[in-house]
């Protein structure tokens, strides 16, 4: 990803700022200011760092619908504090990978991070300007909305899962319309790329500058996600990825009675049944879960090189009340351990609910501009006032009932009062 493309004005403080933040007290809003120049410390002029704070400290108080008309309500006096926090997400030319790399460097921090866990966010929007919008078929509610597509990477520690990158995925429709790409402003280096090579881009990302943990994904429903498979397998991660139960596998074990070629589902109805415990989703305890699991090969090529059809996969999926399958999984982990991949699995709904967190309490949604840059600008401050409400610092609530750990009680265990 690139920065912003230098179109920003320069503006300044406008007026007296309303003491919003003073009611989590002196600890709340010391730890907001250390936590802002964390992230923001590197952005080259003062005022930038200073609208970082105002924005990140309206995100978490304002409450209902985040628009710009409201937040600058919700922190200022002044008529002119919407206009100059407009300029700040829209015009002002900051990077927004260093903040992701200090926000990411900042949740490592807080607890060790259990895994990698890949997913998609889907942003509806009203018309065909916003940079990216398009028509996408969401498998999940089998509706097809008019929206944004992200594809994001998220740190789990604890049971908080925080953003620390974002992909916006660009059709065709866009990336080969000279004229839209200008009027979103959306750099030349940005071309299209499938939701599958998105997600191994923010692996790689990951993988720059922290040490490898195992990978969880989870990105719809399209058969091509067996290139994200066989790409996390080449580079030698655990990794646990939703298929969909129609992508095509090979059954690895002989005598199966299936063809070479077959479904995933298909081959799940010959496979293995066993009861596992794994964890109680969201608190102390274990429960069992019955699994049904096959031993796989994938076929295909994948950007000419050949995929080694050696490799054994396992498919698994958990059977749901009424003894009905779940979703299907493919992991890179060997059957011995199964019950490790069954519990990766359970990380991506976590990952789920702090999209739906951010949507419904951090103005996630709510992003009114159009551009490339300034929707990076929006995910990144969306991104940091999540991290912060889930393992920030201070006693008071921030957002909307919520501490500054999350759901009323940490989520690890902090070193300091700040985190």
């Amino acid at each position: 990803m690139s920065s912003g493309d230098g179109m920003g004005d320069d503006f300044a403080l406008d007026g007296p700022v309303s003491p919003s933040i003073s009611q989590w007290g002196q600890s709340g809003e010391e730890c907001l200011r250390e936590f802002t120049t964390a992230l923001f410390g590197h952005l080259p002029r003062v005022d930038q760092h200073r609208w970082a704070q105002l924005y990140l400290e309206a995100l978490l108080a304002t409450p209902g619908k985040k628009s710009v008309r409201r937040l600058a309500a919700t922190v200022s006096n002044s008529a002119a504090t919407a206009q100059s926090l407009r300029n700040f997400l829209n015009s002002s030319p900051w990077e927004w990978d260093p903040v992701m790399r200090e926000l990411s460097a900042w949740t490592a921090r807080r607890g060790p991070v259990r895994a990698w866990s890949i997913g998609t966010a889907l942003l509806p929007k009203r018309g065909d300007r916003s940079a990216g919008v398009h028509q996408h078929f969401d498998s999940h509610s089998g509706r097809t909305l008019n929206c944004q597509v992200a594809v994001g990477a998220f740190l789990c520690v604890g049971r908080a899962h925080v953003p620390v990158d974002w992909r916006l995925f660009m059709p065709f429709s866009w990336t080969n319309d000279l004229i839209r790409r200008q009027m979103a402003r959306i750099p030349d280096s940005e071309g299209h790329r499938p939701l599958w090579a998105q997600a191994l881009a923010t692996v790689d990302g990951l993988a720059e500058s922290s040490e490898p943990v195992p990978v969880v994904a989870d990105i719809g429903s399209s058969p091509d996600v067996r290139h994200l498979v066989q790409g996390l397998s080449r580079r030698g991660y655990a990794a646990v990825v939703r298929v969909p139960e129609r992508i095509k596998v090979i059954p690895f074990e002989r005598g199966s009675g299936l063809p070479g070629l077959t479904t995933a589902k298909a081959c799940l109805s010959k496979g293995t049944v066993a009861d596992i415990d794994v964890p109680l989703s969201g608190g102390p305890g274990r429960q069992r879960v019955r699994v049904r699991s096959a031993p796989v090969r994938l076929p295909g090529v994948e950007d000419g090189v050949s995929a080694r059809s050696d490799l054994q996969y396992q498919l698994f999926t958990e059977s749901e009340p009424g003894n009905r399958d779940g979703a299907v999984w493919i992991t890179t982990l060997p059957r011995r351990v199964l019950v490790e991949a069954v519990e990766l699995s359970g990380l991506a709904a976590g990952t789920v609910d702090a999209v739906a967190v951010m949507g419904s309490s951090l103005g996630l949604m709510d992003f009114e501009g159009r551009s490339y840059p300034g929707w990076y600008h929006h995910m990144a401050l969306v991104s940091a006032a999540y991290a912060f409400r889930s393992l920030g610092g201070g006693s008071a609530p921030f957002g909307e009932g919520a501490s500054a750990c999350g759901r009323g009680t940490p989520a690890v265990e902090l070193d300091a009062e700040c985190g």
